[in-house]
């Protein structure tokens, strides 16, 4: 059975401060987007009766003992004992650390997956706990609607957000974030903007309004980040940002714009 996990970008991020547990409080709004990563799971035949993973597509460097996927399964597993030894396929189209929740949407689609392949029965509410302790944005992709998001991430109220009058242009710039550091490195939102009633205006007036607290640090860092937001606009985006803590920056377009962009031979860019 094959299924395509798909990626998301974030309307707006604001860090509001560390939590105890050493997680951060966030607000956000993940907004999911057509770009696939492809996901094949079959049950291991009885002479070859041995779970296994194996990827193509855009390189993964971790083992396959740390791939979320693999995770994902073994999460699954611990709950359904019964489920069976599989063979897992992944194939990767979706950058790795660009801030669009490719790793964490194929975690999601694995536990997805199970569920319906296996019969396992498992409810969307057990679904979604297991999903939770794989990744913070994971519950989102397994309800895969445009969505506020609060606490770590997990905590999601949906938003009634349709992009479709529009063209979204990403571009990944092949500058890989870690997500931990930039969060140890991002200062604390205290002036924060409501960013779930700002979904009601429109587009052309998020730009004075809706921000990515992470552009603070990882721009200075990175100013390539910086001098593609600004092209964004100068070629006639309504809304630029980076997506999470990056490195992804995307444009919102008119339908009927037609910018040109040169991107070096090593970027990813695609119109939506």
């Amino acid at each position: 059975m094959v299924v395509f996990p798909h990626c998301k970008i974030n309307i707006g991020l604001q860090v509001l401060g560390k939590r105890p547990d050493g997680y951060h409080n966030i607000q956000t709004v993940f907004y999911p987007l057509a770009v696939y990563d492809v996901l094949e799971i079959i049950e291991a035949s009885p002479g070859n009766y041995h779970f296994s993973f194996r990827s193509s597509g855009l390189p993964i460097t971790a083992p396959a003992t740390k791939n979320i996927c693999v995770k994902a399964y073994e999460a699954f597993k611990a709950k359904c004992k019964q489920l069976p030894e599989i063979h897992m396929h992944l194939h990767k189209a979706i950058p790795i650390g660009a801030g669009l929740g490719g790793g964490s949407a194929d975690a999601a689609f694995v536990l997805k997956l199970l569920n319906e392949k296996f019969y396992a029965g498992l409810s969307e509410d057990e679904i979604s706990n297991i999903a939770e302790t794989l990744g913070s944005d994971c519950v989102f992709f397994t309800q895969n609607l445009p969505c506020f998001a609060e606490g770590r991430g997990e905590m999601l109220s949906p938003v009634s957000l349709d992009l479709s009058a529009f063209k979204i242009l990403l571009v990944y710039p092949a500058i890989h974030i870690n997500t931990a550091i930039a969060f140890k490195e991002i200062k604390p939102n205290k002036n924060p903007v409501d960013i779930k009633s700002a979904m009601n205006l429109p587009v052309t007036d998020w730009k004075n309004i809706i921000s990515n607290d992470f552009e603070k640090t990882i721009f200075p860092r990175y100013p390539i980040l910086a001098e593609i937001k600004n092209n964004l606009y100068k070629s006639g985006a309504i809304y630029a940002s980076m997506s999470g803590s990056g490195s992804t920056l995307y444009g919102i377009f008119k339908k009927d714009s037609h910018p040109v962009f040169n991107f070096p031979a090593d970027y990813f860019y695609k119109w939506i």
